[in-house]
């Protein structure tokens, strides 16, 4: 392999994983640890990844406002999203009042959710749908719907939830950040968000790995606000702000 191939596909591991170690490029890549090495340091001057102790992370990617809808979004990293969604649901106890935000991931939880004494309020059109089919205590918001994230959004939406006080929220997110916090592209989206943390005893943000060091345009919370339940985390930084549960298959 060419050093400009093998520089493009260390890129690549990289920006997917968020995180990688040297010997899982060195098989990956069929490529010595001492090559991998130096082609890490040639990244890391191009300003292309950060280099650390023993491998590299990605650099924080800035977004733009489009947002994938929800059945791509959907396929994307789905047996991560099934192992956080499956300890999440096991989060839930029978006094609970419960938030469950529109997402991909907390439309997953949805799916492992045996508690069935516990009331559920969601701001997703899909979600509210799932909750009721499963025979479960269930409210949605109201307000106006947007159509890429099936989400109820808007004034009306946050109105509605001042009045409510949760003992636990799951939240989505586009991204999480060390310095911008918790991420999305939409503006009324992430007043819905941030209303639903302010009245949550316990938020958490459900969470696979791609979602790190990525920046949208709209901060919904700063990180030390919520708990994360993640996949893997791709760097201990992270641990400094905030609680992190990984839940590695």
């Amino acid at each position: 392999m060419l050093t400009q191939e093998r520089y493009q596909s260390i890129l690549s591991i990289i920006n997917e994983r968020n995180a990688v170690t040297v010997a899982e490029l060195s098989q990956l890549l069929d490529t010595s640890e001492s090559t991998i090495r130096r082609d890490l340091n040639a990244l890391h001057e191009l300003g292309k990844i950060n280099k650390v102790f023993g491998g590299a992370t990605a650099i924080t990617q800035t977004e733009g406002i489009v947002e994938d809808n929800v059945v791509t979004r959907e396929r994307l990293m789905s047996e991560e999203k099934t192992e956080i969604a499956k300890y999440c649901a096991t989060l839930i106890n029978n006094t609970d009042f419960v938030f469950i935000d529109a997402g991909t991931t907390t439309s997953r939880l949805i799916d492992f959710i045996t508690n069935d004494k516990a009331t559920y309020v969601t701001n997703g059109i899909a979600h509210a749908r799932k909750l009721i089919q499963r025979g479960l205590n269930a409210y949605i918001i109201g307000g106006k719907v947007k159509p890429v994230t099936e989400a109820v959004v808007g004034a009306e939406g946050i109105y509605n939830l001042k009045n409510l006080n949760f003992s636990k929220a799951f939240m989505g997110t586009n991204g999480i950040d060390l310095e911008a916090g918790y991420t999305t592209p939409d503006i009324e989206e992430a007043m819905i968000k941030e209303q639903a943390i302010n009245q949550s005893y316990m938020a958490f943000i459900v969470a696979d790995h791609t979602k790190f060091r990525r920046v949208f345009p709209v901060t919904f919370s700063p990180l030390t606000k919520c708990c994360i339940i993640t996949d893997t985390m791709p760097d201990n930084k992270f641990a400094k702000e905030t609680i992190i549960k990984e839940v590695k298959k």
